[in-house]
């Protein structure tokens, strides 16, 4: 059970009702700018983890 066109064209006329025709250019703008810090959180979060696998921490001396 998939989404049909119809189903896209009924969420598309929601979002315009309750953002209206100005808004939505900026709504969708910062989902953008949200969607691409959160990718750049996880390239960063996955370097982060490569570092600390190259770079052991030594146990203390004794």
């Amino acid at each position: 059970m998939g989404l049909s066109i119809w189903h896209i064209l009924v969420v598309l006329v929601v979002v315009l009702v309750l953002f209206g025709a100005g808004k939505l250019p900026r709504v969708m703008g910062d989902l953008g700018k949200g969607i691409r810090n959160f990718k750049a959180g996880l390239n960063n979060e996955a370097l982060d983890e490569d570092k600390k696998d190259k770079n052991p921490r030594l146990p203390p001396e004794a």
